[in-house]
Order: structure tokens, then C-alpha cells, then sequence
């Protein structure tokens, strides 16, 4: 079983004291005091993609877009016994929104005959929880999100577990190739070993430009991007809230001058 593991590093703002500043464009937060990890849902497909290696052998190809600095989080997860890697750097690739950016997904993996392509439910820093499902469109796949449990049927198809509100699984068969963005709970995320990390030092990062990517200029970025960054703000401090004190009919009525004062009603 040929996979493809997409991760993302993402800054470490577990430490409490971590303070986030918005950078001198508006555009962007400054990033200089800041440690990166793997995104944490990322962490959790490596661990589904390697295990299911392990049991049903194959190789497992790690995809990035980032800058050098990513390196570290790629290697990592080959020293967890990842067999390969690409990274995705172009300074024309920066603002990419959903859509660019699952474009330059789809750019590493169209060629790559595999079997089965995922990814973390959801990025830490920006939240979206959208990339894989686009990836999905794009490459024109079926897809299953929010994933906990992966069980191979047979060559041809899975059996997947989806995290539903309430703690509820729904459990479905899908078709490979096919693509699924996994939840975080569903494994348990190694620690890489002295001995594959010394390995994965040795492997080559292969690294794609835009024009390994066979994409043109307004796919990707901000000219290929839906949805623009426009500005960052830190919400406005406003005054405390009153608080309406008395009986029922004493509050509510003040409530109610209050929301015509304010135009609301």
C-alpha cells in the first residue's frame, strides 16, 4: 500500500507564555520568537499511515509546502519510518488560501501512484479544515473526514470510522484511491527512535519550485486564491457588560430600552 502523508508545521504556542504579535504588513503574524512542531492532527496521520504500512506493507511519502525551516518536521516524521518526502517551496506560494494550496498538493501527488493520501483533519493555525477534502475535488477521489479508525477490507477498499457530534462512529466503506483527514484520539503517536533518526537524516528531501510543479503563476498564491488575507487586528477592548438587577419584569423592561437605544429592535 503506496500512502501519501500531507503535514503541516505549525508554531508551538503550548507554552502559556507564548505571546502572538501581528507582523508589520497586517497581514501575517510575527513569527521570529517563535518554536514550530507538526501540526497536531497531522501527528496522528503519520502514526495511521505508518502502522497501516507496517501491517500491509508498502511505503509511506511525506508532502510539505513550506520554507527550509520545515525540514525538521518532515524528517521527523521519516524517522518514524516514513520512506520518502517532498516539499513544496516557492516564494510565490506564500497567502495561498484552501484552494491554491490543495492545488500544490495535487501538483506532488497526481503522478505518484498511491492508494490512499491523508492528512490532518484540521490546521492549528488557521483552522480552516479544509484542504483535504479539496485535495479530494481536485484529484477528483472520494474522501471521508474527521477519520479515527482505518481497516483495510481488501486491495480496493477501506473501512473507516468518522467521529460524529456525541462521541458517535460512523463507520463506512470507501473506495481507493481515496483521500481521508484524520482526527486527532484515534492512535497514539510514536516518539521517532534514535536509529531512525540517524536514517532519516540521510534521506532526500526532493523539493519542488513553482515550475516543478507545472502550475502557472495565478494558480497559486494570492492570485490563485479565493479567499483573500486582507488584515489581521487584535480585537478592540471594549467596556464591561451591565449587569440588570431586580425582578423579572424590572429586567426585562430595561432590557428592552437598552436594545432600542442601541438600535436594535
Amino acid at each position: 500500500m503506496n500512502i501519501v502523508v500531507c503535514v503541516k508545521q505549525v508554531p508551538d504556542t503550548s507554552d502559556p507564555d507564548t505571546e502572538v504579535h501581528i507582523d508589520g504588513t497586517g497581514r501575517g503574524v510575527d513569527q521570529s520568537k517563535f518554536s514550530f512542531v507538526i501540526n497536531d492532527a497531522d501527528n496522528y496521520a503519520v502514526e495511521e499511515a505508518i502502522l497501516l504500512k507496517e501491517k500491509h506493507g508498502g511505503e509511506v511519502t511525506v508532502v510539505n509546502i513550506g520554507p527550509e525551516a520545515a525540514n525538521q518536521v518532515i524528517r521527523m516524521a521519516l524517522a518514524k519510518g516514513g520512506d520518502a518526502a517532498i516539499r513544496l517551496d516557492d516564494e510565490k506560494f506564500a497567502f495561498s488560501d484552501v484552494l491554491a494550496t490543495a492545488r500544490l498538493l495535487q501538483s506532488a501527488v497526481k503522478d505518484g501512484g498511491f492508494d490512499l493520501i491523508m492528512a490532518g483533519c484540521l490546521a492549528s493555525d488557521d483552522g480552516y479544515g479544509a484542504v483535504g477534502v479539496t485535495l479530494a475535488q481536485l484529484l477528483g477521489l472520494p474522501h471521508a473526514a474527521m477519520v479515527k479508525t482505518v481497516e483495510v477490507i481488501d486491495d480496493k477498499k477501506l473501512k473507516v470510522g468518522r467521529e460524529l457530534e456525541g462521541g458517535l462512529l460512523e463507520m463506512n466503506e470507501i473506495e481507493m484511491p481515496c483521500v481521508l483527514t484524520i482526527q486527532t484520539g484515534g492512535n497514539e503517536p510514536r516518539y521517532a527512535s534514535f536509529k531512525g533518526i540517524r536514517e532519516a537524516s540521510k534521506k532526500e528531501i526532493k523539493v519542488m519550485d513553482l515550475g516543478a510543479t507545472g502550475l502557472a503563476e495565478d494558480q497559486v498564491g494570492e492570485a490563485g486564491s479565493c479567499a483573500i488575507m486582507a488584515q489581521y487586528s487584535v480585537p478592540e477592548v471594549g467596556e464591561l457588560a451591565e449587569i440588570l438587577e431586580g425582578d423579572p419584569g424590572t429586567t426585562s423592561a430595561r432590557l428592552a430600552e437598552i436594545l432600542k437605544e442601541k438600535g436594535l429592535v
